[in-house]
């Protein structure tokens, strides 16, 4: 039977990059694999045809034979096609443990610990300020009663399914694959005599009290990596690491943005048009605030290096505070009056402007 073009049996094009090449493959893999077609000869010779042709054409050397001689270029390499191939699962060993499952040996000696997540929630002010804590994290670490081994003749032995290799390997037509040895899940060595304390495991869940420090200036989603105090590793491995995420709380009169603080400030009618001193809180403590005569609703005042500090070290943001202005509600009878009064002394102001401004024209229109 003659051998169709490689670039047909892949179904991409002679100017087909690696990637393209890869991504066609594995398509075609998952179509005609013989896990998913048992018994379908037709499928199976689809899948050798297939696996013989990215075979070619992800080499870059037997690429460049194949698109100057054709096949034949291919005669002198040594590659004749799959017939003779006793194992195309360690050919393409990474390509198929994506698809079918197929699994590594787990390392057999020590392995490192699990890294561990605690997620905190602080105030406002102590994302600003910073400040020290104590975590109590449940975590496992190497039981005493059998020094972390889980055995308690004092070792663990070689697996006898596997044979220590912590796989074991079925053949399916002619493809021969690995799978994790399930009497001692790919580790390669089994316990015998498990200690009554861990259970075999070798590790034991307790309590650990963490002192963190939180520096000034985080912010939600800040991440605190606390290195060696995740779970203990297996077999005498080093532990993982510990990451504290951080929440800061709401707080009722200060927002964020960046390193600046965002507050507003309410003022009275009177207080905006005369000016006038007031308390209000910053994240130290509070503060005098000058309101400036004739303050409009909308203005904005700022405190320089109020704000958070920044974390990479370039100083503080400003406290930045917007101005709010409140007209009242309910009036005494005298109140109204006063206002009555104003109101009155306003439209005086403005009908002498007018006359002013009249009496200015008629002066320039007779030197004119």
């Amino acid at each position: 039977m003659e051998k169709r073009d490689y670039y047909e049996v892949l179904g991409v094009g002679r100017g087909a990059d690696p990637e393209e090449i890869k991504k066609s493959y594995r398509k075609l893999a998952l179509q005609y694999h013989p896990d998913r077609n048992p018994g379908d000869k037709e499928a199976e010779e689809h899948f050798k045809e297939a696996a013989e042709a990215y075979e070619v054409l992800h080499d870059p050397e037997k690429r460049r034979l194949y698109d100057q001689f054709g096949h034949e270029g291919l005669a002198g390499t040594g590659f004749s096609g799959f017939g003779g191939f006793e194992d195309i699962f360690s050919a393409f060993g990474d390509l198929f443990e994506d698809f079918f499952g197929g699994s590594r040996r787990r390392r057999a000696g020590p392995t490192r610990g699990r890294d561990l997540r605690y997620d905190l929630e602080i105030e406002f002010v102590e994302a600003a300020t910073g400040k020290e804590t104590e975590l109590i994290i449940p975590r496992d670490e190497p039981c005493d009663n059998c020094g972390g081994s889980g055995d308690m003749s004092g070792g663990r032995q070689t697996c006898p399914t596997c044979a220590g290799h912590g796989q074991v390997y079925q053949s399916r037509g002619f493809i021969r694959l690995a799978t994790t040895c399930p009497h001692c899940r790919g580790e390669g060595r089994i316990v015998t005599d498990p200690c009554p304390q861990c259970r075999g495991r070798g590790l034991i869940q307790r309590e650990k009290k963490v002192q963190v420090r939180i520096p000034p200036g985080v912010d939600t989603g800040s991440r605190l990596r606390l290195r060696g105090e995740g779970e203990a590793g297996r077999l005498g491995g080093p532990a993982g690491d510990l990451y504290v995420v951080l929440h800061v709380r709401p707080h009722e009169f200060f927002q964020r943005e960046g390193d600046h603080v965002i507050s507003r400030v309410d003022v009275s009618m009177v207080e905006a048009a005369l000016g006038a001193e007031m308390d209000v809180p910053t994240l130290d403590g509070t503060r005098k605030l000058k309101i400036p005569k004739g303050t409009q609703s909308g203005d904005v005042l700022r405190f320089p290096g109020q704000g958070f500090p920044n974390l990479r070290g370039f100083g503080r943001g400003d406290q930045i505070m917007e101005i709010q202005v409140h007209t009242p509600i309910k009036l005494t009878k005298r109140q109204e009056e006063l206002l009555r009064e104003f109101a009155e002394e306003e439209e005086r102001k403005k009908n002498k402007k007018s006359w002013s401004q009249k009496a200015r024209e008629k002066v320039k229109e007779a030197l004119a």
